[in-house]
C-alpha cells in the first residue's frame, strides 16, 4: 500500500483499521512467530535485541490550528513505515483540542479505542446512543466491532482539552459495538501500579477484546518497583506522561516511549516525581 492510499484510508476511519492490521501482518507474514513492528534501524528509533526507544521529539506531529496531535505511530498524514505499531498497539496519539472544537462524526470498525483525558472535558456522542463527558481521572473504551460512528468535542469554550487516544487491534472481529467509561481513583496509583484495563470484564478497570493490560503509575522521586508481565509472549510499551523514569537501564523523559519484549518483568524507578502509562500487549498479530 502506498502513502496516498494509507492517508485516504486513515482519514476514513474504518479503513484505517483494516490498513493497520494489514500493514502489521505484512511485517511478518513469512514468519511462524510474528513480532508486530518493523525491525528497521533508523535515526528516530533505537532498536536493540528486545527494546525500542521512541524519544518524544521523534513523534509525528500535526498542527491543524484547532488540533495539535503527536503520533507515536503512523497516523493520517504522518506515515513512517518503520513506525506502524508495537504488537497490537496500533495508535498512540497525544492530542490537544482547542476550546469549543473537536472531531466531527466519523466511522470506525474492528478496533478497540481507548481515550484517557489528561486535562479538560471531552464530550463524546456515538451511534449507539451514548452522549457523555469524560474528564481527567476517567478512562473510556469503545469496541468498534461491526461498525460505529462517533464524535468528540471539547466541551468548554474557554480552555483546551488534552487526551490520549489509543487504538488496539482486537483478537475478535465483527463483535457487537460496545461503549464504557469509568472514573478511576487516583490514590490507587500513588507509588503503585493501578490497573486501568484488562481482557476481563470482572477485573479492575475497563475491558477490551484483547489480551492486554494497562496500568498507570504516579511515583515519588526515587520510588522503585517491578512490573511482572501478565502473559507470556506479550510486550510492554511505556509512555511517560510527566517527569523522568528509568526502565531497567533506559532513562526516559516526558512523552518518551519505550517498548520491551522477550522478558517476564521490568524494573521502574522514578528519577523525579513522575507519571506514566504501561501498556502490555500481545506482540503477535
Amino acid at each position: 500500500m502506498n502513502r496516498k492510499d494509507f492517508i485516504r484510508k486513515t482519514i476514513l476511519g474504518g479503513g484505517a483499521i483494516i490498513t493497520g492490521t494489514a500493514l502489521a501482518k505484512q511485517v511478518s507474514e513469512s514468519k511462524e512467530e510474528t513480532v508486530g513492528f518493523n525491525h528497521i534501524q533508523n535515526t528516530n528509533s533505537k532498536i536493540m535485541e528486545n527494546v525500542i526507544l521512541h524519544k518524544a521529539n521523534t513523534r509525528g506531529n500535526a498542527n491543524h490550528g484547532w488540533l495539535q496531535s503527536f503520533h507515536t505511530f503512523s497516523f493520517a498524514n504522518y506515515y513512517n513505515p518503520e513506525r506502524m505499531n508495537f504488537g497490537v498497539l496500533r495508535v498512540l496519539n497525544d492530542d490537544t483540542v482547542a476550546a469549543g472544537m473537536g472531531f466531527g462524526t466519523h466511522p470506525h470498525q474492528n478496533m478497540e479505542i481507548i481515550s484517557i483525558p489528561l486535562e479538560g472535558d471531552l464530550e463524546h456522542q456515538d451511534s449507539m446512543g451514548n452522549k457523555t463527558v469524560i474528564r481527567n481521572g476517567d478512562i473510556q473504551v469503545m469496541s468498534a466491532g461491526t461498525g460505529v460512528q462517533h464524535s468528540e468535542y471539547n466541551k468548554n469554550q474557554d480552555k483546551e482539552v488534552k487526551f490520549l487516544q489509543i487504538w488496539v487491534i482486537p483478537n475478535k472481529q465483527n463483535v457487537a459495538p460496545r461503549y464504557d467509561q469509568i472514573t478511576l481513583n487516583e490514590a490507587e496509583r500513588h507509588n503503585k501500579l493501578q490497573q486501568i484495563l484488562s481482557p476481563n470484564a470482572d477485573d479492575a478497570g475497563v475491558w477490551i477484546h484483547q489480551d492486554a493490560w494497562f496500568h498507570l503509575g504516579k511515583f515519588d522521586k526515587d520510588f522503585t518497583t517491578e512490573y511482572t508481565f501478565k502473559k507470556q509472549g506479550n510486550g510492554l510499551y511505556v509512555f511517560v506522561l510527566n517527569g523522568d523514569v528509568t526502565v531497567n537501564e533506559q532513562a526516559l523523559n516526558r512523552r518518551d516511549g519505550f517498548g520491551i519484549w522477550n522478558t517476564d518483568k521490568i524494573t521502574i524507578k522514578a528519577n523525579s516525581e513522575a507519571e506514566f502509562l504501561l501498556m502490555e500487549v500481545p506482540m503477535a498479530i
